[in-house]
């Protein structure tokens, strides 16, 4: 999902700036939020966790490029259900940020824009979430229907703000939004493939049960609201 250099430009990344502005200050809400029930050696493990995980994501796993961006198979909402919206954020910055500095410097004018991507529909997963899982029922216990639901916001999310940035940046020419399109269809494929994976981890999650207390997994995981 990265957007490449030139899509935004000029005086319009002055928006991208304000946006990452603002999902760094709603992470560092949701980093206070979760050190409420949990504690700063815990949390950090689980954002290295996801930091790591990102990192994977972006370089290990497969992508490919598709019109306007790259598909990649980044699975946000994994890392929501196993480590919590404070740690994913965390890490999914971090795990751009260690991306584009080692592999990728091309990529670091736009790290306010692809920070802002990832970023907002996590914090749309994380308010998701809280409507669509009952209190009494712990994030191992979801169903199908349940996890489909959230992906489909996660990832729906990411080529939403990646079609916002090229209409943005590149206006509504025509080829512009070929590109557009064709992205956002190759995107479908994550959506298909991540609820799958969510319920493969969630059931391997279930199986070691007996980690719970030992501090790698967000609370929610195995334990009620």
């Amino acid at each position: 999902m990265h957007i490449e250099p030139g899509v935004v430009d000029g005086a319009k990344m002055a928006f991208a700036y304000g946006s990452a502005a603002a999902a760094a200050g709603y992470s560092l809400k949701l980093a206070a939020d979760d050190l409420k029930l949990s504690n700063v050696p815990a949390f950090a493990v689980r954002a290295v966790l996801a930091t790591v995980g990102t990192f994977v994501f972006f370089e290990v796993m497969p992508h490919f490029s598709a019109g306007i961006s790259e598909v990649h198979f980044i699975l946000g909402t994994t890392l929501f259900l196993l480590l919590g919206a404070g740690a994913a954020a965390a890490g999914l910055v971090l795990g751009l940020l260690i991306q584009g500095t080692l592999f990728a410097p091309s990529d670091l004018p736009m790290f306010a824009v692809n920070m802002t991507t990832l970023l907002f529909p996590l914090f749309a997963l994380h308010a998701l979430a809280k409507r669509i899982v009952p209190e009494a029922r712990a994030y191992v216990d979801l169903d199908y229907a349940q996890v489909l639901k959230m992906s489909a916001v996660y990832q729906g999310g990411i080529v939403a703000w990646v079609a916002f940035w090229a209409i943005y940046g590149q206006g509504v020419g025509a080829e512009n939004m070929q590109s557009v399109l064709t992205f956002g269809a190759a995107y479908m494929l994550v959506i298909l493939i991540e609820p799958v994976a969510d319920l493969a981890v969630l059931a391997g999650a279930k199986a070691i049960r007996g980690w719970k207390h030992t501090g790698l997994f967000t609370r929610r995981l195995y334990n009620p609201a």
